[in-house]
């Protein structure tokens, strides 16, 4: 039976009560950050993305999407900008760690055995690797060792065919592709009216020493704060990207649960 609400948050307690006791339904964390993408987007794109790709693969696969965590990792020069750019606001990796941590273990105390965390924001990666294998380790020692997390970044199901459809003159790569021409199309397919295409800033891809250095040095950055040019960016693109992400990340969670579809919604 499908649930009231793809959001956790937006059902009751005996509703969710009902959804999760028996540890079927799916929970999916979205896990982002307030990080600044340019002059032409809002500091939330990676909340954003993340929390509708969660969206549209639970009301897929009958899973609940939980809130999302709105703030993450710190930006690295290298493929965010960096974290001295104002706006950018960042936790330390243990904060991350715990928060992340005790979240999965209150959903688990709750009956929650399946959960997916999809990843928003590069910098987060081994963090979560950590407070996964924390969690896990602690609810062994509660008794509960059948829990099952998989953790995705919507982006890895990007293939070769789809980044020649996106990228027809040629890709810069994925780690100079903050506020370029992935997130900034899918964004326009998903929230146009956040999106000032004529603030955008074309520019050459950053180029970077293979090294880093602390305290940062902010001229590595572009002004813009994007590490390339979102000018070939379009609604158009956009919807390619969330239908083979969105596909992707279904069968990946099909596959590894053993899920069956769900009659999708019309409107979603």
């Amino acid at each position: 039976m499908p649930h009231p609400s793809a959001f956790a948050a937006e059902l009751s307690w005996p509703d969710y009560h009902v959804a999760v006791r028996d540890g079927t339904t799916p929970i999916l964390i979205p896990l982002g950050s307030m990080e600044q993408h340019g002059h032409h987007m809002p500091l939330h794109v990676d909340v954003l993305l993340p929390t509708e790709f969660a969206r549209r693969a639970a009301l897929r696969i009958g899973g609940l999407v939980a809130p999302a965590f709105t703030y993450g990792y710190k930006s690295q020069q290298k493929c965010g900008g960096g974290n001295h750019l104002p706006g950018t606001t960042s936790l330390e990796g243990s904060t991350l760690v715990s928060a992340l941590r005790d979240v999965l273990k209150e959903f688990a105390h709750h009956g929650n055995r399946q959960f997916v965390i999809v990843n928003g924001h590069y910098e987060n990666s081994w963090f979560i690797t950590e407070a996964v294998d924390l969690a896990l380790r602690e609810l062994r020692w509660d008794g509960i060792a059948d829990v099952k997390v998989v953790v995705l970044s919507y982006w890895d199901f990007v293939d070769e065919a789809t980044i020649k459809q996106l990228y027809p003159d040629g890709f810069p790569g994925w780690a100079v592709e903050h506020g370029g021409v992935l997130e900034t199309s899918l964004m326009l397919a998903l929230y146009p009216q956040l999106v000032r295409l004529d603030r955008a800033i074309d520019h050459p891809p950053a180029t970077f020493p293979p090294y880093d250095v602390y305290p940062v040095k902010p001229e590595w950055t572009p002004p813009s704060g994007t590490l390339s040019s979102p000018k070939e960016a379009s609604r158009e693109k956009g919807e390619i990207m969330l239908k083979v992400c969105t596909d992707g990340i279904v069968e990946a969670l099909i596959s590894e649960f053993g899920l069956k579809r769900q009659a999708l919604p019309a409107a979603a």
